[in-house]
């Protein structure tokens, strides 16, 4: 069974993308959704298993919905 805390960086890791600090605010500061109505797993920056695996995330209220939270209220912010 997998205990550890998921992070913003590894969220990143699982998305299959640059997840030190600097990559992170780096793609949060060029993807901001301020205003946006869409979902953040409708956005057309992610690739469909990207977008696949936040959705189901945040449907089945997995162990990664906290920080996929934390991501979509930082893009939004």
């Amino acid at each position: 069974m997998d205990t550890s805390t998921h992070t913003l960086s590894t969220l990143f890791e699982q998305l299959g993308l640059p997840s030190d600090s600097h990559s992170i605010d780096e793609f949060i500061a060029h993807h901001r959704m301020k205003n946006s109505p869409e979902a953040l797993q409708d956005h057309a920056y992610w690739s469909p298993s990207q977008a696949r695996f936040i959705a189901e995330a945040l449907e089945q209220d997995s162990d990664w919905t906290e920080v996929v939270d934390e991501l979509n209220t930082r893009l939004h912010s």
